[in-house]
């Protein structure tokens, strides 16, 4: 795990251009060793900061040369069938000089070029240069665990780990893109390619983008794309219940792989919880278990559950307390994310990071199983909505979903009946939505009148749609959104603050596939069970009085801190942010939460937005 920043150009960089300002941005990824590469022509410049994790020796440092000479490669995660390549391409006769995956990957690529990518099983952003061919490479690995974040300034292309390393350079203005603050607003996040910097871009998860150096000419594909269900055959629940077991310890085993201490972030549910399992079974010593608790709230205290697990498999474990509000850590933060991040859980998951951080390097989680495997309840509703369509009539539901539309915000299943009035898309458009287009528009004047802001309902919309199976849909729309831009993100900001590494069995490369592929809609959610098959695997690995249906991630209790005392603070950062916010909308939200609607995690949204705007100076335009 590092960091990596560069900038290529057709034409040699003058002797000012700020690449050891964009490596140190990031130098929390790499505090164990920094490194730079510039090409004879000064096209190219690459800059790096290590996070030493597997072959710890200078010799595994990176910027790393082919043998040969012809490829210099940058990267930033970990390939962890490095050892199974390794040995193909000792086959074709290559000699290897260290035991790290970056030199396996730099040898992949020389062997095979960018059909090496699909061989990859990791998470990953790499930038590769052909010094023969005058051509860099950038890509992401599949899920996106990995984030890569590039701009066009002054006729060169920077690119980097965080956003951050992009404005170390003054030349890029420090300006909102309208279409995805109204995207931040819908959703907590700006999906796809977007930033909410205009003029910066993220490479989308599973992408690669490539440059000649000599004509200029630019090309993006999408080197992985989401694989469709095969029909031809159907196995039976047990038999793919023990397919899932033997992919998610092959995927635990290789991801235990580390020279640095490994641990596992337990919440006490269902996911992180099989991992923890499966890791026990296989770690060469003692498994060290990790979890984040909030006593005297017993709805997020993951303590109790997380003891179950963590007794019954022998481990280590490892409790933070978290005491008192974390208020004080917000504006700090706030200026450590590459853009804001809406979602609460990122208070929690910091505080786990800093502790987990003390212990251990790198840490396995639970993430991507929701996803793949049928997790979250709105899988569940989509049926619901789908007999509401049938039996309601178009203009009886259009009633419903404008006498919806005039409740207040944070009023309940406000945004579900507001999804009615179209397919299925318009339903999944509406899951999870903070602000509609006429809140969003009330909330930021900027927005009002402006066709982008009807932009985030109608992307996400489309997503999946070429799936038959409502559930299908909901779950490959989160997949490539929510998943990626939401809580990777979430992880890969807080876990790289302090240097620690996050990996995710769940996202191996033939998981994906399986769940993808094999498993059909009514194996993963039925109207009565969610995550039918790591349901059944927990059954088997997991202590009888262990609750399979609890649904807990690493939340916090952010109502009950936001009645004593957080509203104030809300209410301070919000009415600062005069140029970008409506004070009455605000002022409306605010009321509402304190009289008993659910507006918290909205009101949590817009203020990261307010913090991470005066953190880092990004004006409206």
């Amino acid at each position: 795990m590092c960091g990596i920043t560069g900038i290529v150009s057709v034409e040699p960089l003058p002797p000012d251009t700020p690449l050891l300002a964009m490596r140190e941005a990031i130098a929390h990824r790499g505090p164990d060793d920094a490194g730079v590469w510039v090409s004879d022509d000064r096209r190219v410049m690459l800059g790096h900061r290590r996070l030493a994790v597997v072959d710890l020796s200078p010799a595994a440092a990176q910027p790393m040369a082919s043998a040969s000479g012809r490829h210099v490669v940058i990267f930033n995660g970990e390939i962890y069938n490095h050892r199974e390549l390794r040995a193909a391409l000792e086959a074709h006769g290559h000699r290897f000089r260290t035991m790290s995956d970056t030199e396996v990957l730099v040898e992949a690529i020389e062997t095979w070029g960018e059909d090496a990518l699909p061989r990859l099983r990791g998470m990953f952003a790499l930038a590769v240069v052909d010094v023969a061919r005058g051509r860099v490479l950038l890509a992401r690995d599949r899920a996106g665990e990995k984030p890569l974040y590039f701009a066009r300034v002054g006729g060169a292309l920077a690119f980097g780990s965080e956003l951050k390393a992009l404005l170390a350079d003054p030349r890029l203005p420090r300006v909102l893109d309208r279409e995805a603050l109204a995207c931040y607003l819908a959703y907590g996040y700006a999906p796809g390619d977007r930033c909410l910097i205009r003029g910066a871009h993220k490479l989308p998860p599973g992408h690669a983008l490539s440059l000649d150096l000599d004509t200029g000419r630019e090309r993006s594909w999408a080197w992985w794309t989401p694989p469709a269900a095969d029909p031809s055959g159907r196995a039976s629940p047990g038999d793919l219940d023990r397919r899932l077991e033997a992919l998610l310890e092959t995927a635990v085993a290789r991801q235990l792989g580390a020279d640095v201490p490994v641990g596992v972030l337990l919440s006490g549910g269902l996911d992180s919880s099989l991992v923890a399992a499966l890791a026990a079974r296989q770690s060469p010593r003692r498994l060290r278990t990790f979890t984040v608790t909030f006593p005297g709230h017993t709805g997020h205290d993951e303590g109790p559950h997380a003891r179950l697990v963590a007794g019954a498999l022998g481990t280590e474990h490892t409790e933070l307390r978290a005491e008192g509000a974390l208020i004080d850590t917000l504006p700090a933060l706030a200026r450590h994310l590459d853009e804001p991040i809406a979602d609460s859980a990122i208070v929690p998951t910091a505080e786990l990071s800093r502790l987990v951080r003390q212990h251990v390097t790198v840490a396995l989680g639970g993430d991507g199983s929701d996803e793949l495997f049928g997790g979250y309840p709105h899988y569940q509703w989509m049926g619901r909505f789908a007999a509401a369509r049938r039996l309601l009539p178009a203009p009886a539901r259009a009633a419903a979903a404008w006498a919806a539309a005039r409740r207040p915000v944070g009023t309940s299943r406000r945004h579900h009946l507001m999804g009615l009035t179209g397919d299925v898309g318009t339903s999944i458009a509406h899951v999870n939505l903070y602000f509609d287009r006429a809140t969003r528009a009330a909330l930021v004047p900027l927005l009002a009148g402006d066709a982008i802001n009807a932009a985030p309902e109608a992307w996400r919309a489309q997503l999946g749609a070429d799936l038959a199976d409502p559930r299908d849909r909901a779950m490959r729309a989160d997949f490539l959104s929510t998943l990626p831009e939401g809580y990777l993100a979430r992880v890969d900001r807080a876990s790289m603050r302090v240097a620690l590494e996050v990996r995710a069995p769940f996202l191996d490369a033939d998981l994906i596939d399986f769940a993808l592929r094999e498993v059909p809609a009514d194996l993963k959610v039925t109207r009565g069970v969610r995550k039918l098959l790591p349901q059944r695997l927990a059954a088997r690995l997991l202590p009888p009085t262990f609750d399979r249906t609890r649904k807990q991630g690493f939340t916090m209790p952010l109502a009950a801190w936001f009645a004593a005392g957080w509203d104030g603070f809300v209410a301070e950062t919000l009415d600062a942010d005069r140029e970008l916010f409506n004070r009455p909308a605000v002022a409306r939200l605010i009321h509402d939460q304190q009289t008993g609607r659910a507006n918290v995690e909205r009101l949590f949204s817009l203020t990261m937005l307010a913090l991470w705007r005066k953190a880092w100076g990004v004006g409206v335009g």
